[in-house]
Formats: structure tokens, sequence, C-alpha cells
């Protein structure tokens, strides 16, 4: 019954949506045919913005200002209106009077609509009510609005339609738009950071013939002109580690990867990475870099290193725990993997505590995917988890005491991985010897897997010193200092699903 009410309340509104739809073209037409067409309109001068007005009144008041952005509410009362605009930084509410704008102005303005963009030039003042406004002396309607916007005190809620129309939900979500805002932030205070470090930004290219550097699938596609298969980059790593071969010894990138997966709360196949590379230091040089910068972008940012995520407080501001992955399988699941020395051993124990792996696993793989299931929800504060398994590590240095394991660390906040760093593997031979095993690995079914990269093995072998590398996913960073439950949150224009499908 309830949803039969339902459906004869859309099929009620939809006629009135559609003559609200009309109504807004017949009053373009109007305005076009009395030569005040808003579409002809090139440009406005802004000399402020809404909040810039509100924090700083005692500068601004009594002085002519111009602002200009979208009407959110308008009140019509006989000889004096009030209006709400909303710009960049916030709203701020106009005043409107038939006596200062003139007779056909004020009729003009009277026929606006909710979501029309429009510039108010006037006087600042503070209304009997003490709200910081304006006094309009003209108001000029700069593009006419033939949609009309979610109703006012509901907002924008859908969250399907919120990722495929952001442009409506960065107006009608203030929330949504600071998010964003600080996103920019971010980023800016990463490059800051890094620059400051000594650090050059580079470009490396996206469409590649071996996509290498990172365990994912890539996109594939026909490059026309060449006549040539190409592959989407998965990672940055391996033409930014030609560029330290080449003598550059400090380079980051921030750049779009593409990996062919899933979409769920942490992924999209498309998204931000930064990686960066630094001569004659290893992992624990990263470890103290990552830690370092965190905490600067965090009180750059947010103001605090203090930063609530969810329902618990992480804090960046004290020293990042530091934990061998071996010796976390140990704290959380009182399994030893020192103890477990052949792959027979470590998937008769992965049996017993039913956790799965293919036939092809060895016992590094099983060592991971006990870490997996068993320690990464539990890695709340900010944790390096160090010296990973060589087979699940085909691009970095053994360590010289253990050599069945690698100079790696992964930091973890809130259970998920926000970087991956190494010290970096330069040694060809060894290398090489990687590549097959993962080429192996690819002919036994394994589609994430690496192929061998000739050209990258010939700069190897030209000679890269001992370097230390790192990669971050700035959308995770993000939803974190943002406090954003999932990626799709940060991305301006997540992957969707078509509606034609």
């Amino acid at each position: 019954m309830a949803e039969q009410q339902n459906q004869q309340k859309k099929q009620n509104q939809e006629p009135d949506l559609n003559q609200l739809l009309k109504v807004r073209r017949e009053k373009l037409a109007e305005l076009q045919a009395a030569g005040k067409d808003p579409f002809q309109i090139t440009k406005y001068d802004v000399t402020v913005h809404s909040t810039d007005v509100k924090e700083n009144y005692s500068e601004w008041e009594g002085k002519e200002v111009s602002i200009a952005g979208r009407m959110m509410s308008k009140r019509v009362m006989g000889k004096a209106s009030f209006c709400n605009v909303q710009d960049l930084k916030g709203n701020i509410q106009c005043y409107v009077a038939r006596d200062d704008l003139g007779e056909e102005a004020y009729k003009d303005f009277k026929r606006m609509d909710i979501g029309d963009i429009v510039g108010v030039k006037g006087i600042v003042f503070t209304t009997k009510m003490g709200e910081i406004s304006i006094h309009a002396h003209s108001v000029t309607l700069l593009s006419k609005s033939l949609q009309v916007l979610p109703e006012k005190y509901h907002g924008l809620t859908n969250t399907d339609m919120r990722y495929r129309q952001r442009y409506t939900d960065l107006i009608m979500n203030e929330d949504v738009r600071k998010t964003f805002v600080m996103r920019s932030k971010i980023i800016s205070c990463i490059r800051r950071y890094l620059d400051d470090q000594g650090f050059l930004e580079v470009e490396t290219p996206m469409l590649v013939a071996n996509a290498g550097g990172a365990a994912a699938r890539p996109f594939e596609t026909h490059y026309n002109a060449l006549d040539e298969d190409v592959k989407l980059r998965i990672s940055l790593e391996l033409y930014l580690k030609r560029l330290i071969v080449g003598g550059m010894e400090r380079v980051y990138e921030i750049g779009r990867v593409f990996r062919n997966e899933g979409l769920d709360t942490r992924h999209n196949p498309e998204f931000t990475l930064m990686e960066l590379y630094q001569a004659y230091t290893d992992y624990y040089g990263m470890m103290d870099l990552t830690e370092n910068m965190f905490r600067h972008v965090a009180q750059e940012v947010c103001g605090t290193t203090l930063i609530p995520y969810n329902e618990v407080e992480i804090d960046l501001g004290k020293p990042f725990e530091r934990l061998t992955m071996i010796d976390a399988i140990k704290r959380y699941t009182g399994i030893d993997f020192d103890e477990i020395k052949t792959t027979e051993e470590a998937k008769k124990l992965a049996d017993e505590k039913e956790v799965h792996y293919e036939e092809r696993h060895v016992r590094g793989d099983i060592i991971n995917l006990f870490f997996e299931e068993f320690v990464e929800e539990h890695l709340i504060q900010p944790t390096f988890i160090m010296d990973h398994p060589v087979e699940v590590s085909p691009l970095t240095k053994r360590k010289p005491d253990k050599p069945d394991h690698v100079e790696r660390f992964e930091l973890f906040i809130y259970g998920r991985e926000m970087c991956n760093a190494y010290s970096e593997l330069n040694d060809p031979i060894d290398q090489r010897e990687r590549f097959k095993a993962q080429e192996a690995a690819l002919a036994a079914g394994d589609e994430e897997a690496n192929t061998t990269d000739e050209d990258f093995m010939n700069a190897l072998e030209i000679g890269m010193p001992p370097t230390g590398g790192i990669g971050y996913g700035i959308d995770r960073l993000v939803m974190l200092l943002t406090n954003s439950p999932a990626i799709r949150d940060v991305l301006l224009f997540p992957t969707m699903k078509s509606l034609d499908k």
C-alpha cells in the first residue's frame, strides 16, 4: 500500500516539475526577447567573497562590494526582498529594495529563480536581526538555471545521485565543498613539503608498453597511430627509477594510475598515487620522511595532529609504531612464522586456520595472507609493518641478515594501508630472477604478476645507486584527514556503472 502511495505521489509531482521547467524556459525566452539574454554576459567583476565579508566585517562595513554566486533562497515582501547568494567560500544575505534598484530592475529580480547565477553590487551592513548583509544597488542575472535544485532543507541525500551529479552535490552540500577544498590544500601542502626537502616534481608516461611496479591488472587499449597494444599505467615506479639512474637524486610524481579491479569503499579503478624516490637512503629514511610529512600535513591543513576518524581519534603526533610482519602476526595470533620453515608447514597451518591460499602459493605468500587475515584490522593507530617476505616484494632489496625477507614497509592507519615503501632493489641480476618468478606466477594464473621490462633492466645494468622509494595513496590520506568513510567521497568524479547497463 505504501509503495502504491509513493508511486501515486511521484506521478502527481511529475507534472508540477515539468511545469516548473517549462516556466523557467518561458522566462528565459522573455528575457531574450527583451534584449536581456543572461547568456550574452561575458564577465562580472567580483571584488570579494561572502565569507571574507563576514569574517572581516569591520574592514568592509559601509563599503561597496561586488559578489557573484548562486541564488539559494529568496523572500519577496512587496517593495523589499531578501535573497541568499552562495559563492565559493560560503553564502551571504542580500537586501533588495525597489527604491534602490528601480521599478523595472526590481520586477526582473522578482522573476529570478532559485538556482540562478547572479551578481550583486551594494553596501555591507548589519540588519536589525544582527545578520551581516549586502544592501543591493544592483542585481545582475548572469546565468539562468533551467533545472530545479533539490529541496532546500533536505538537500541532495541520494548517494548514487550525489556521485553522478557532483556539481549538484557541491551546490547543495557545504561539507562536500569543504572536503574538496581540503583535498586541494592537502596536495599543495605535500608539494611544498617535498619541494622544501629538495625533491623535483616530474611527469612520466600514462600509456606504457609494460605496466609494472605493482600487483594489479592493467587496462589495455590499442594505439592506432603505431598499431600497437598499450596499457594504462598501474604504478609510477619503473619510470621514476629510471630518473634516479639518470642522476636525478630526489624525484616525485603525483598522478592518476589505473587498475582493472573492483569498486569498494577503499578502491576506485583510477585513483591518485604519489611516488617518490631518493638516492643514497633506505627504507628507514623513507619511514622518517613519511612520519614527518604526515605530521606536518595534518598540522598545516587541519591545525592539529589529533585526527578524528569515525569513532576513534588518530594520533599523528606520537612516534609511529614499528613492527616486523612476523612480529605483528605473532602479536595477534601467537604464531611465530620464524618457526615455520617450509611451504608444506605453512600450508598445513593455513588449512588449520582456514586461511584460503592457491596451489602456487609458497611460504612467503602464506605469511602475507595471515597478516591480511588476522592483523590488518587491529592496526588503528599509525604503524609501520616492516620486512615482508621476498615472494610478495619483487622490486625490493633483500635483508642482508635474512635474505628470505626484504627491506620494505607499509604504513597502516585505521586498518588501512596508507603507503608502501622499499629499499629499492638495484641488483640487476637479482631483479631479472625476480621478474622470472613473476612471469612464472603469471603463467600459473596470477593476473596481477609483473612481466620483465627490458628497458628498465637496461637502466639497472647501467647502475642505480642505493635508493629509498615509496608510494602513497593520496585519496586514502584525504579520507583520513577529512573524516570521509569512502574513497568516492574524496573523488570529484568517481567511477560509476553506466545507467544504460
